[in-house]
């Protein structure tokens, strides 16, 4: 695999901040719209963006050639992990969320070894080494006694956080064993087009008795466009260009950047006990993905 450029390791960081923000939407717009529902317009809003684009520029027959992979794709990427981090955020702050997302490249190797036999070698078993640290840098954020991880508390939130993980991580195998000759917007399109069908009787089955009004909307919209549409595009191109297992590296990122708009906009704390997790996720990434953090730290 040839090295990342500073462009891929911009991309990277780009996608982390996006995908950082969408644990902020979800936690603002979950208790208003509820998880299910929340999920539809997601999907459906970024659907009614890219159809159009996918249509007019051929790869909708991308889809019907391969609606069987995109489908399974879609329930394990898109619908139910979607759901499950959805009901989470009505539980969990958006940073204590975030750093759950952190064991998806774990849930990723361990798949790729026992169900696509892809063989460990000393170099794989030192990125999952290495990739350790980054998760060690989740355990010191969980354990700090100033960080309010539950509120209104449920462990049952959790539990569902970390099976959406595991999804991810079968996901992104599937993408990358039986989709790597698929175009990004082919795939996140036909994901949303099953997603919307799909969630589609259970949104109406729980759709809030009376609808949100004002700027809510605008984290829904931001959510299915910005956070979804155009962030899974982004990714499948970086599995395409670097590699499944440099691209699920956001997963370390997404915490620093979902932490930060957690203060930002919810004045969620972030306290000097969490820097130190920082700096533990920050050497998981650079090392894992052959780039040092002070790299990518001058590359944003």
């Amino acid at each position: 695999m040839k090295e990342m450029s500073v462009r891929d390791t911009i991309e990277l960081i780009l996608l982390s901040a996006v995908w950082g923000s969408s644990f902020l939407f979800l936690r603002v717009a979950a208790p208003e719209f509820g998880p299910v529902f929340l999920v539809e317009i997601r999907v459906l809003t970024a659907l009614i963006v890219l159809l159009p684009i996918c249509i007019y520029l051929g790869s909708h027959q991308e889809i019907v050639n391969n609606w069987e992979m995109i489908l399974i794709a879609s329930l394990t990427n898109m619908s139910i992990p979607f759901c499950l981090f959805a009901f989470a955020a009505l539980f969990l702050n958006a940073g204590f969320a975030s750093t759950l997302n952190t064991t998806v490249p774990f849930f990723s190797a361990i798949i790729a070894f026992l169900l696509f036999r892809h063989k460990m070698r000393m170099g794989s078993i030192f990125g999952l080494f290495i990739g350790f640290i980054g998760f060690i840098g989740v355990v010191v954020l969980v354990l700090d006694p100033a960080n309010t991880i539950f509120e209104g508390g449920s462990l049952l939130a959790v539990s569902f956080a970390l099976v959406a993980c595991a999804l991810y991580g079968l996901a992104i195998n599937l993408v990358a064993n039986r989709l790597q000759n698929i175009s990004g917007l082919a795939i996140t399109t036909g994901s949303l087009f099953y997603s919307s069908i799909f969630l589609f009787p259970f949104a109406i089955w729980q759709q809030p008795e009376t609808m949100p009004e004002g700027s809510i909307w605008l984290s829904v919209v931001a959510l299915g466009v910005f956070c979804t549409g155009a962030a899974y595009i982004m990714f499948y191109r970086l599995i395409a260009r670097i590699g499944s297992h440099r691209a699920i590296m956001t997963a370390y990122l997404v915490p620093l950047f979902s932490l930060l708009w957690g203060n930002i906009f919810l004045a969620e704390k972030i306290t000097l006990f969490m820097g130190f997790g920082f700096i533990l996720i920050l050497l998981g990434v650079g090392l894992t993905t052959g780039k040092m953090p002070r790299i990518a730290i001058l590359t944003k």
